[in-house]
This record gives structure tokens, sequence and C-alpha cells, in this order.
């Protein structure tokens, strides 16, 4: 490390020009700010690095797009093949490059949905709408579908449409939408249908008088005949998440997950979450999900598959055409997953500030730390510079009751209508430096980091009274820790 600064202090020295002397001083205040963060004392705090040796110091717009700084060349490589593919607009076929798009789509590319690889924002585009039907509700030709859950193998609806719709027999599709609206589609084509989104607002205050305002979103959905969407009609509005740090998460060993659920709050606390378990459409088998807002998706691989297909409209190696043919190949699914298997996760800042250090001590006695727990470890993987890793995402990845407020009332596998599987809380405050006015929980609601406290319920609205009567200064802690995170 010295030789290497001492080396470009020489040669900026050397440098000459008009501007040299500014980049020798911005050269020295960069050598500086090497020097204390990759000094021993950040070395030995341990919660700053987020995602083990995957952390990365980057606290700007591009904080969730670098690669993990511990993959080997090879990785590295294809991590970079994977972040062409991640960015890659399709287009209407036939084409050279990129052909395969639609007919029907929400959009052409995974990039146009998670901006510099973060979270969305509540707009055409980027909030897609999931939709079932009520069981009871199921016209007779899937009424002979057995649920997995009566012995029956699980249901792949891409005969009925083509469309990722995987399911256990309780969110079947509706006919002539599938299981994803598709408000887009190419030439000569109709979208699924038309959506227009509003807001609807509310008011409370907290405990000491201080008012709030939060707004929930309302939908006018219209069929392409111009009759509105049948009422029965079971609606899950969701926006985009962040793709860093998620083959951390797929290494995560599926025994410490379960060791964190307690469906029947066997330890009194109030919190009771507990796994999903989902299609896995390579083994053919139901496994624990970890992907999604309602862990909805076993593998990166699959998630992948998912948006390809439903999100584009690209038939892959997973869905596949009927007669088993593809738009995209196996080594272009595989070089994407990699690309969000292998992104860093960026270190948390401010860890030794005085309000930071008590906002994090209000989470925990707030009880914030039951569901968003703050370390996991990792086992073996594929990919070597995810395993065997202390991380800190701040998620348990178990299904959680959220309460009314914040349900959709459709089920998702195992998951419930109130049920939503914690998301995980690293890099969280960079989500406004990353996209400004992004939204949070599954549709987006939430404006603020506060907004989306003061929607809990279920389970945890014992730590949203919490907060909402603390003092304006303990919660202005409680929000700056969350945002060094």
């Amino acid at each position: 490390m010295r030789s290497r600064v001492m080396a470009r202090f020489v040669l900026l020295y050397r440098a000459r020009g008009r501007f040299g002397a500014i980049a020798l001083l911005s050269a020295l205040a960069g050598i500086l700010a090497s020097l204390l963060l990759h000094g021993a004392g950040w070395a030995q705090s341990p919660l700053l690095l987020a995602g083990g040796d995957t952390t990365i110091q980057n606290r700007t717009s591009q904080g969730y797009s670098q690669p993990a700084p511990n993959l080997s060349r090879e990785w590295l490589a294809l991590h970079q093949v994977g972040d062409r593919h991640f960015e890659a607009a399709f287009v209407t076929p036939p084409a050279p490059v990129n052909g395969g798009l639609g007919p029907l789509f929400n959009n052409t590319s995974c990039a146009g949905c998670h901006i510099r690889d973060g979270r969305g924002m509540p707009v055409p585009g980027q909030l897609l709408l999931r939709v079932s039907l009520p069981r009871q509700d199921l016209p007779a030709v899937f009424q002979t579908v057995p649920p997995a859950a009566a012995g029956g193998d699980p249901v792949l609806q891409a005969n009925a449409h083509l469309e990722a719709s995987v399911s256990l027999g309780n969110a079947p599709p509706v006919p002539g939408i599938g299981t994803q609206i598709q408000d887009q589609a190419v030439y000569g084509y109709l979208p699924e249908a038309r959506v227009k989104l509003r807001w609807q607002a509310q008011t409370g205050a907290y405990a000491d008088g201080t008012p709030y305002s939060l707004r929930s979103p309302q939908f006018d959905i219209t069929l392409p005949n111009g009759d509105p969407l049948p009422s029965q009609v079971l609606v899950s509005p969701r926006i985009p998440s962040p793709v860093f740090g998620l083959g951390l998460l797929e290494a995560v060993p599926e025994a410490e997950i379960l060791a964190l659920a307690d469906p029947d709050d066997a330890n009194g606390d109030g919190i009771s979450g507990r796994p999903n378990y989902v299609w896995d459409v390579e083994r053919h088998a139901e496994v624990l999900g970890r992907f999604g807002w309602k862990a909805n998706n076993p593998t990166l691989l699959q998630q992948g598959a998912s948006a390809y297909i439903n999100d584009m409209g690209v038939t892959n190696p997973l869905f596949p055409e009927p007669d088993g043919s593809s738009e995209i190949d196996a080594d272009t699914l595989k070089a994407n997953t990699v690309y969000v298997q292998t992104l860093a996760v960026p270190a948390p800042t401010l860890h030794q500030d005085p309000q930071v250090r008590q906002g994090e001590r209000l989470f925990n006695a707030a009880n914030c730390a039951g569901c968003h727990v703050p370390t996991l470890h990792t086992g073996p993987h594929d990919i070597p510079a995810l395993a065997n890793q202390t991380i800190h995402p701040y998620t348990d990845l178990l299904l959680h009751d959220l309460g009314e407020d914040l349900a959709d009332h459709r089920p998702d596998f195992r998951a419930m209508g109130r049920e939503w599987r914690t998301p995980p809380l690293w890099g969280i405050g960079l989500a406004q430096t990353v996209l400004p006015y992004s939204g949070y929980l599954h549709d987006g609601r939430a404006r603020t980091l506060a907004e989306a406290i003061l929607w809990h319920g279920g389970e945890a609205a014992s730590a949203r009274e919490a907060f909402r009567t603390m003092p304006e200064g303990d919660r202005t802690a409680l929000l700056k820790f969350l945002n060094s995170l």
C-alpha cells in the first residue's frame, strides 16, 4: 500500500501543466481517504463489512453497481458479460441482436426496472401487477388441477398462457391475462390491460403531536374491450427490488434460515416468521423460497428466467417456447445470473457517529431486529467469493404478517395475503442517492423510511408504535442509523 502511495505521489509531483497543483491536491485527498478507509480502524469494525469480503466502499449513485472485489479473474469476466446482458434492451423479433421482445411485456431490459441495480418507482414500466383468481372462482377447466397441498403436483400454467406462472394451485391465472398484467405490447398487439394509478392519502400524528401523511395506491384497470378488470381478481402491485448482494443471500444455508423461523411464536415475542416453499422448475421439487417480495423464487437463476418471460416476454431455457426453443440461450441466462450474484455490497457509513449508535440501540430496543436480523452466514457456493462469509443484511428471509393495511389478499405459494418476506436493509441509506424519489415497501407507497415504518402492522405493530411514540430526537437517530446502512 505505502509503495503504491509513494509512487503515485512522485508521479504527481513531476506533473507539469496548468492543472498540476489542483491534481496534486486532489490526489493527496484521495490518498488520505484511501488510507483512512483501509486502515486498521476500518478493517476491525466488522459491521462495516456488510457483505463480508464482497463489501466495497462506495456511497455514490453507482454504489449498487460494483463487482465484488474478491472475485477471481474468471468470475469477474463472467460478471462483466452478465452486466452487458443485464443492460441489453430487447427489440421486436426478428432481429440480429436482442430480438425476442414481447409480444406482450412490461419493460425492455433488466436495467429498465432495476435502475442502477437498485429499487424501482411506482410508475409504468417499473410497477408490476401480479394477478390471480380466488380458487373458488376458478373456471371448470382449472378446478380439475390438484393443488400440491392436496397431494398433487404444483401447477405450471405455461400451457394456459405463455408466462412463468408456477403455483401450488392457490394462485391460478386469470384467463386471457395469466398471473401478471403486461401493460405494453409490440406493434400489432394490444396490451392485456390499461393501468391507471392514483394515490389515496391519509393522515396521522406522532405521539408528540407532529403530523404525518401517508399514501396508498389505487388502481383503475381497464381490459382491451373497455371493461374493468373483474372485481374478484386478486391484484398485487410490486416494484423492483435492489439486486446487489443477492448471491450472498442465496449462499445462506437453509438450516440457518429455518432456525430463525418461529411460526407459532414459541418465544412469545410477537414475531412468528415462517418459510415459504415454492416450486423449483429445474429440480421439479418444492424447495425453500428466498427471493421476491413474498419469497416466491427459490434461486436467482429461476428469478431471472421468470423476469425474462414475464417482464420482457423473452423465452429462455427454463421457460421455453412450446417446441422447446428459446430466444436466449443457457449461457446468456447464466451470465445474467452471475452478474446479480456477484454485485458488491456497499459498506455502511458513520458507524462511530454517536447519533447513529443511538439509532442502532433504538432499532434493537423496538425489536426491529426480530425480523430484520442483522447477521447471517454463508456456506458453500459455486462462486468461491460468496462462500463462508459473515454478512449483515438485516433480514431473516422469512414471511411475516404485516397487517391488513399492507395486505394484498393474494396467496403466493405458501405465503398468505398479509404476509411479506423481510426485505434486506443493507445499502438502504443509498436508495435516494442511486435513484431519487424511489419508493419503499412492496408497492412503493412509502416516500421515506419514516413512512415505511409507519405502515408496518401485524407482527410489526409494536415496533411501529415504538417508533411513533418516540421523542423527535430518537426518531431522528433511528432514521439516521437506517440511512447509515
